[in-house]
């Protein structure tokens, strides 16, 4: 399979601090990895860097995608290629229809690849197709972007968007935060069929149980800044008895 993303020795923090110390990871095309440590260990500081959030600063280090140099990619350059991450607190965005925000964020990336914007009527066929994949209501095309979604629904409003940009490079930071086993399931669910050879995905996360329903080819555990163990579904299993003290790092 071909490498999709390949990170070397990367060093990176916020407000002067180091938070990551020297990570390593590779995924190939067709993978699902899920990173898995305590609070702190840099989770979603990798998540962050991955996005190109401009708070984060790399201090040394390389990252690779589809081989293009990431870290010389502007945050929305990254989206344009493909890579998508779900937020484990989504924003609100007052003012913005789901409708509109989604049709802006699509055109844009097909204006990045040099395609036409959609048409109105292959828009909303494609949206109704998409939310009836997530098992969203209809109504909800019309509401504003997370505004006064339940958390459930934040969290499926983002596997919604997955579903609607078909990324490449999906980063799923403690989707399943706040989640009831039902809303669980459909999201995770959404995220299951959504894999195909030509994608990759990252499950950050601290439970098992979200692990029990996307089921990772790799998982890794990050502590203190470095990814320590990288193994299978042994160990969740050694995490979910024995805890991450179990783990050196």
């Amino acid at each position: 399979m071909d490498t999709l993303l390949d990170i070397r020795d990367l060093h990176a923090g916020i407000e002067g601090r180091e938070i990551l110390k020297g990570v390593n990871l590779t995924i190939r095309r067709g993978e699902v990895h899920a990173i898995m440590g305590p609070n702190g260990a840099g989770k979603s500081t990798l998540s962050s860097v991955l996005a190109g959030r401009p708070d984060y600063k790399v201090l040394s280090g390389s990252i690779s995608y589809d081989g293009r140099d990431l870290l010389a990619m502007a945050p929305e350059e990254r989206s344009w290629a493909g890579i998508f991450l779900s937020f484990q607190y989504p924003m609100e965005i007052p003012g913005v229809s789901i409708t509109n925000f989604m049709k802006a964020a699509m055109n844009a990336r097909r204006k990045a690849a040099g395609l036409p914007e959609l048409k109105p009527a292959e828009y909303l066929k494609l949206l109704k197709e998409k939310m009836a994949f997530v098992q969203m209501k209809g109504e909800f095309a019309k509401r504003e972007v997370n505004v006064g979604f339940s958390g459930g629904e934040k969290k499926r409003n983002e596997i919604f968007q997955m579903a609607m940009l078909e990324p490449v490079l999906s980063i799923l930071d403690e989707t399943d935060s706040g989640l009831d086993v039902d809303a669980l399931r459909i999201v995770a669910d959404g995220v299951n069929r959504l894999r195909s050879p030509q994608t990759a995905s990252i499950v950050i996360t601290h439970y098992q149980r979200l692990l029990e329903y996307i089921v990772p080819d790799v998982v890794h555990v990050l502590k203190n800044g470095r990814i320590v163990a990288t193994g299978g579904a042994e160990l969740v299993q050694q995490i979910e008895t024995q805890g991450y003290d179990s783990i050196d790092g």
